[in-house]
């Protein structure tokens, strides 16, 4: 049934320490030369993660809720958490978290520390500005309690897009927003990506469209000529709703011919939540579970992200999509998988060059602005540079930009020419890109784009003197 959900119940703070403590234990086993590192076989990175023979941190008892308070509107959430897990316990209190990044298996740790995204973050800005405070257990081997305010400010700011290169968060307290059981969704199209571009500059400023207040914002771009912003207003009014767990599939109900008539669907508030997880946005295509006579046969229960990962992880162990193609006389592909951010005003340049230059769609758009933290009644920040390493400005409108396939590998060998094209263009736009896939720039251009004048040494030398985690750039960017 759609919008049929699990209940998580909070595990309390006795189970929680007794995560913590197991934590603490594994760190003092790993050798004092061994990089520290997570010990988990998932993850929902790209880019491939150094195989380490020493043990890791084991996080198996950091995985749940420890509570709700309905009336603050706050959570106390450990770090592994999925979010599929605390939706599932804040829904029954009519709660949510400010951002719900798109894919169950994200955990809030991971969305904090590698930035998350969805299509509430033209008004909630990502998810570590809803962040009140956190316990992280540093490359040291101390757990801090790390707050806007106090000694340990400079690693609240600091801790989202260090990607655990600082530390790891063990608790979050965030806050939880109000949220009615259905969501009316109003798909728009556009012809013309320059208009698409305006609409989306002035609802993202308005917050209202044709009279009716707007709560969701994203898009979809199929091609320059056809492209869509969907638009998602919570309700309560009882009436039937569209079921896109099972046969039918989200993006292609986007779709429709008539740009002065928008087309109207409505979901449960849950079903919405995670209405790209079932096919990945579009990305279950490659497995073929599009195909109605696959589809079919596919149990429920694996139109899921998390079976989809499983499925990489095997192409990836035995080069399967590669094999198949040299079968077929054609090269490699290298694989384009990416988040980008430019700002609103140049989101048509982007596209139209993309579209042109790089052969994938269809591709997503987001709108996203920091939180105006005076009228939120948020912590106080440096109102210049709030999050030291990923500097957007404040008071200014960016659309992420999401394309997740890949291309014909370089006939000239060049690794990742697909991805240095886009990393360039970004660059001269004004924006920005995210580093949980692949990256190929020097460290001299890294230094410049992410260490914020010297912010992130000072951290990194505070918070792990002896180097036990590896630096953001040996994490981030692939080299040979």
């Amino acid at each position: 049934m759609p919008g049929s959900s699990r209940v998580t119940s909070p595990y309390g703070l006795p189970v929680h320490r007794e995560g913590v403590d197991r934590l603490l234990r594994s760190y003092r086993n790993i050798p004092a030369r061994a990089p520290v590192r997570l010990a988990k076989k998932t993850s929902n990175l790209f880019r491939a993660r150094a195989k380490v023979d020493a043990p890791g941190l084991d996080v198996s008892g950091l995985g749940g809720v420890i509570s709700v308070d309905p009336h603050s509107r706050t959570a106390d959430v450990a770090g592994m958490c999925t979010y599929e897990d605390l939706v599932d316990a804040t829904l029954p209190f009519g709660l949510a978290p400010l951002v719900v990044p798109q894919l169950k298996t994200i955990t809030l740790g991971g969305a904090v520390t590698g930035l998350g995204i969805e299509s509430t973050s033209f008004r909630n800005g990502l998810p570590h500005e809803s962040v009140l405070e956190m316990d992280i257990l540093t490359g040291g081997g101390e757990i801090v309690t790390a707050r806007p305010d106090g000694e340990n400010s400079d690693l609240f700011r600091g801790f989202p897009n260090s990607y655990g290169s600082l530390g790891y968060a063990t608790r979050l307290r965030i806050e939880l927003e109000p949220v009615k059981p259905f969501v009316a969704l109003r798909h728009l199209r556009f012809d013309s990506l320059g208009e698409m571009q305006a609409a989306l500059d002035r609802i993202t400023s308005d917050r209202v469209y044709a009279g009716v207040a707007v709560d969701y914002v994203d898009g979809v771009v199929f091609s320059a000529g056809e492209s869509y912003l969907t638009l998602g207003a919570q309700t309560d009014e009882p009436g039937p709703v569209s079921d896109y767990t099972g046969r039918e599939i989200y993006y292609r109900s986007i779709q429709h011919a008539s740009v002065n008539h928008p087309k109207t669907d409505r979901l449960t508030i849950r079903d919405y939540l995670w209405r790209w997880d079932t096919d990945w946005f579009w990305c279950s295509r490659a497995f073929g579970a599009q195909d109605p006579r696959i589809r079919r046969f596919w149990p429920k229960r694996l139109l899921r992200s998390s079976f989809y990962w499983k499925l990489i992880a095997l192409d990836h162990k035995y080069a399967v999509a590669d094999r198949i193609e040299a079968r077929k006389g054609n090269p490699p592909r290298e694989r384009v998988v990416q988040d980008i951010e430019v700002p609103v005003e140049r989101t048509e340049e982007f596209v139209r060059w993309f579209l042109e230059e790089i052969p994938i769609e269809p591709i997503w758009l987001c709108p996203l602005r920091l939180r105006d933290r005076d009228s939120s009644g948020g912590a106080p920040f440096d109102a210049q540079r709030p999050w030291p390493l990923y500097p957007l400005e404040p008071k200014r409108t960016y659309v992420n930009v999401g394309f997740w396939s890949s291309v014909a590998a370089d006939p000239d060998g060049i690794e990742g020419a697909a991805n240095r094209l886009i990393e360039d263009k970004v660059a001269e736009l004004d924006g920005h890109k995210s580093l949980y896939s692949d990256s190929y720039y020097s460290r001299d251009e890294f230094e410049k784009l992410y260490y914020s004048g010297g912010d992130y040494t000072a951290l990194k030398e505070k918070y792990d003197p002896r180097s036990r985690l590896l630096d953001l750039f040996s994490k981030a960017v692939q080299r040979k």
